[in-house]
């Protein structure tokens, strides 16, 4: 929680939020339920909601050049009993800088208190337990448990002291709203909590931004708990839908104009050759390589995001692709031969390899460690657009959900939390996807007969000269049909196991 600021006075600013043109509302009715626009229809009118903003606006702008740049906002607000450091002041700025000219005219400095003001509701909300619209110290301690963090009411009513300008010992919307008014609130704990992605759903591919994690999470341990139930989550999902993640390697090598492979084809073919056990080939090493996988790469993109400098509880989007991608990078140089592994034991005939280390032996005696790195530049590119199409997509409609539908909680339900992790990895597979298929291909050249060397870019000429560009997408099928219900498994999986592991949810 944050520390103690001055609390603020001013009736400018206390009434800079009322609904356009109505009465000042009270705890009950908060002006984030207007939903931005007054009465006229549009966000500026020339009405006491115009008259109010207008004035704080005036208030603030200190040169008087009809923009808030960092300066007008330190010193203004700072007149009004706001103290923010520069750094939350060039978020503010940031935040609400549409035209990109490092300050803010009065019509962004109103949409961007609208869009602050809605998430501050949210939070709320969701700290309000009884729905009374005010805030005691039990429900303070309450909302801090179901995070992690477990205070006593000494420290809950110090916390509320800080904000309470009447005395009641309760916290009201206004007093809320006026307590945060003008500072960042990018981070908000409940949305980190409710919207996990990479930690929760797994399709088979790795390749994803890590989640973030609050600070509370961090500090009590329940981090390690989340990648775990993660981790199990995975294992049951890949193992569940290996069938027709084989189906996909074998399509990607082999189809072919030729050799036109379907989906019960190959099926039947992968039964007929080594039973029904033989659908579940390389199965052991993809889950295997899960743990190592995931622990590096959230270990590297904790350093990734000390290294850039900053200590936010979340990052923007912008620097969370940055340190994802490299930190997916990190992971997957660490455990790439892992990848070449499960690609051959996938491919493999009945009886070629005893196991995992009897493939692993004949690799490297018969074709050197290099062999152990095939593919790894197209896998290594393949991270930036998965990942970053996957994020954008995800954002995208987790803000669209927030924006539209968030009322009382930021909890989007699992129909809609499914709904966003599913569109979003498919559309980060689907821009990844000929990369991916590129790879595969350069892991198991080596292992088909008399197969000449072939490079990234030989091999991307000679499939569109000989297939097309729909010779880049052999395999897309089993792929996509895979992404439901492993999204679907993971999910319930991570569920279960979260309460095995002592992980409260709200």
């Amino acid at each position: 929680m944050p520390g103690p600021r001055r609390s603020l006075a001013s009736p400018v600013v206390s009434g800079v939020l009322c609904p356009c043109g109505s009465p000042r509302a009270g705890a009950a009715t908060p002006a984030s339920e207007a939903g931005g626009p007054g009465p006229c229809g549009r966000s500026l009118c020339g009405g006491p909601e115009h008259r109010r903003l207008h004035t704080l606006f005036q208030k603030l702008d200190v040169n008087r050049d009809g923009a808030l740049c960092v300066h007008d906002l330190a010193v203004g607000l700072g007149q009004l009993g706001l103290h923010r450091t520069e750094r939350d002041l060039w978020k503010i700025v940031k935040a609400g800088d549409k035209d990109l000219d490092g300050q803010l005219d009065f019509e962004e400095f109103v949409h961007y208190l609208q869009d602050h003001e809605k998430k501050l509701r949210l939070v709320f909300k969701s700290l309000d337990k009884k729905n009374d619209g005010r805030i005691d110290a039990q429900e303070i301690m309450q909302s801090l448990r179901d995070l992690g963090v477990k205070i006593s009411e000494q420290q809950a009513e110090k916390i509320l002291k800080s904000m309470d300008k009447n005395g009641t010992m309760t916290i009201d919307w206004n007093e809320w709203r006026d307590y945060h008014l003008l500072h960042p609130v990018e981070n908000i704990p409940e949305i980190i909590l409710y919207w996990k992605h990479s930690t929760i759903f797994d399709v088979g591919e790795n390749l994803t931004v890590p989640d973030e994690f609050t600070v509370e999470e961090r500090q009590t341990g329940m981090w390690w708990r989340h990648l775990v139930a993660g981790g199990g989550a995975g294992a049951v999902s890949r193992t569940c839908t290996a069938p027709l993640d084989r189906l996909k390697v074998l399509m990607q090598v082999h189809a072919s104009r030729s050799n036109n492979m379907c989906i019960v084809g190959g099926f039947t073919h992968m039964i007929r050759e080594g039973g029904p056990k033989s659908l579940w080939r390389g199965n052991g090493i993809n889950v295997l390589k899960i743990a190592p996988e995931s622990a590096i790469k959230f270990m590297a993109y904790e350093q990734i995001k000390r290294f850039i400098g900053t200590d936010q509880e979340m990052l923007g989007i912008h620097e969370r692709l940055v340190a994802g991608s490299l930190a997916g990078v990190i992971a997957q140089s660490s455990i790439y031969p892992m990848e070449v592994l499960k690609t051959r034991m996938a491919l493999r005939k009945t009886g070629q390899y005893s196991g995992m280390l009897d493939c692993a032996k004949n690799i490297l005696s018969k074709e050197g460690m290099a062999a152990f790195y095939k593919g790894y530049i197209p896998n290594m590119l393949g991270i930036i657009p998965y990942a970053g199409i996957d994020l954008a997509v995800y954002e995208t409609l987790k803000n669209t959900w927030l924006q539209r539908y968030a009322v009382n909680s930021a909890d989007p339900g699992v129909f809609v939390l499914l709904a966003c992790g599913t569109i979003s990895s498919t559309c980060g597979q689907l821009a990844s996807y000929p990369l991916a298929l590129v790879r595969t291909r350069m892991q198991a050249q080596a292992s088909v007969e008399g197969a000449p060397e072939v490079t990234m870019k030989g091999l991307f000429k000679h499939i569109l000269q000989t297939e097309g560009a729909f010779g880049l997408y052999r395999g897309l099928a089993p792929n996509f049909m895979k992404v439901i219900p492993a999204v679907s498994i993971s999910y319930v999986v991570y569920e279960n196991l979260k309460m095995t592991l002592g992980v409260q949810s709200r």
